[in-house]
């Protein structure tokens, strides 16, 4: 066996089309991640399962793209938080105005619409919604004083269209609609025609004013969200969640716990395999028996054992991929070993009174390095599906958005029963694409490695 440079390498991937492929795909991955560390909070990750996060999106809403091949638009959920500010006095009256503009194009009528807001303010100051519609009409919505403080102090409030007060504006202002407004919500009041109950296209301006006699009242924080049924580019699950986030910080996790299992397996597969092959005799019949024992044991199943039984942490699954990793890997590195020791240097070496270990790290393994870095690449994918399966068993790590957990969480609320396919076919595809990235790098250096498997 001869050793193989890196320009060999490069070579034989450059003539490779599975190969480059593999090496593209690969590169998109990383550079995801890249990006995802960069421009993606941590504190985003770190709240994934926080109920309290999510509040303001929308329940399993589709992604907005689906709107490109349907001929009635669905609604896209907007949350609206950069209004147009503008403070100003009549007399002894201080007026606070935040207005939210919104262009709705949509044939169907928003689900809700929620208004959050902390104001800072003394006294007990007047807080007014109206809404400003395309074909000039304006609506009363709200109209309710704050709670009275002798104090400067913070209130915080959401205001939610299923608000009776609201309903009862909205129904006293009926003379302006041609059609009755009982049991119709509020929304499809609001965002409807005058003449039938259909919804109005154009563009809608909603006015929120503060009234107060203390000019040092302010809303610190205010968001309009106008509720729809398409949201983001992956859209959202049951718990709210933007599954573009999950999708996202999927992939360093995926490629973490992949190549920290294959490097650590491999590593280890190669030093046990090759010293064991390399002294021969009781040494290797003791090793490899013991290799035997792990070899024997179904993974599987005793991952699972250990996952319910010890810890689910992401950290500990990793430590017991490696654990039964490098077994497979042993015994291939223990079998070349054993045709290398007999070589002429190897045996130069030995006759010399080098250590075997020196004799190990120095002449032996580096020709099983192209066998390594093939090695490597394949055995990432068995530990990306392995944490997937687990995961989708409800064994993984549920504080981390995995792939596989993803897919666990769209198991447990039915989304295959519901037709959530959104929620379903990114994780699948992304996993999928990564096995099959390292699944082409793999063959190519098998390839390298093994030039009779040439065709």
């Amino acid at each position: 066996m001869t050793s193989i440079t890196l320009k060999e390498i490069i070579k034989e991937f450059s003539k490779n089309r599975i190969g480059i492929a593999g090496i593209i795909i690969l590169s998109i991955l990383i550079f995801t991640s890249i990006m995802v560390a960069i421009f993606i909070p941590i504190d985003t990750f770190k709240e994934w399962n926080n109920p309290e996060k999510w509040i303001s999106y929308p329940k399993v809403s589709v992604p907005v793209w689906i709107n490109l091949f349907l001929n009635e638009k669905i609604p896209e959920h907007k949350i609206l938080d950069n209004p147009n500010i503008n403070n100003y006095r009549i007399n002894d009256l201080s007026i606070i105005s935040h207005r939210f503009g919104i262009d709705f194009e949509y044939d169907f009528f928003p689900s809700d619409f929620i208004y959050e807001f902390t104001s800072k303010y003394s006294e007990s100051p007047l807080l007014e919604i109206n809404v400003m519609r395309p074909d000039g009409i304006q609506l009363k919505l709200y109209s309710t004083s704050l709670p009275i403080t002798n104090s400067y102090s913070n209130h915080n409030e959401r205001v939610f269209s299923t608000d009776e007060l609201i309903r009862k504006n909205l129904h006293l202002q009926s003379n302006k609609f041609e059609f009755s407004l009982i049991n119709l919500s509020s929304q499809d009041i609001i965002f409807s025609k005058t003449g039938i109950n259909e919804p109005l296209k154009g563009k809608y301006i909603f006015l929120i004013k503060l009234y107060g006699n203390n000019e040092a009242n302010q809303i610190t924080y205010s968001k309009m969200i106008i509720g729809g049924k398409a949201f983001g580019i992956m859209g959202t699950d049951e718990l709210r969640r933007d599954l573009a986030v999950g999708i996202l910080y999927g992939t360093p996790l995926a490629l973490f716990i992949g190549l920290v299992v294959a490097l650590a397996s491999v590593i280890m597969g190669l030093l046990y395999g090759a010293y064991a092959g390399y002294k021969g005799k009781k040494t290797d019949e003791g090793m490899m028996r013991f290799n035997d024992v792990l070899y024997a044991l179904p993974a599987l199943p005793f991952l699972i054992i250990l996952s319910v039984t010890i810890s689910n942490s992401i950290f500990v699954m990793v430590g017991f991929l490696m654990i039964f990793g490098w077994v497979g890997v042993a015994k291939i590195a223990r079998s070349m070993s054993l045709q290398i020791k007999i070589k002429g240097f190897v045996e130069a070496a030995n006759m010399m009174g080098q250590k075997d270990r020196k004799i190990v790290l120095r002449h032996i393994l580096p020709q099983l390095l192209p066998y390594a870095f093939a090695s490597i690449a394949i055995s990432v994918p068995a530990a990306i599906t392995t944490e997937a399966g687990l995961s989708f068993l409800g064994l993984g790590d549920p504080s981390f958005p995995t792939w596989g957990q993803i897919l666990h969480d769209a198991n447990v609320y039915g989304a295959s029963a519901r037709g959530l396919w959104w929620w379903i076919i990114p994780p699948g595809i992304m996993i999928a694409i990564t096995g099959l990235a390292f699944v082409f790098i793999g063959n190519t250096l098998e390839v390298i490695a093994n030039p009779k498997l040439k065709r």
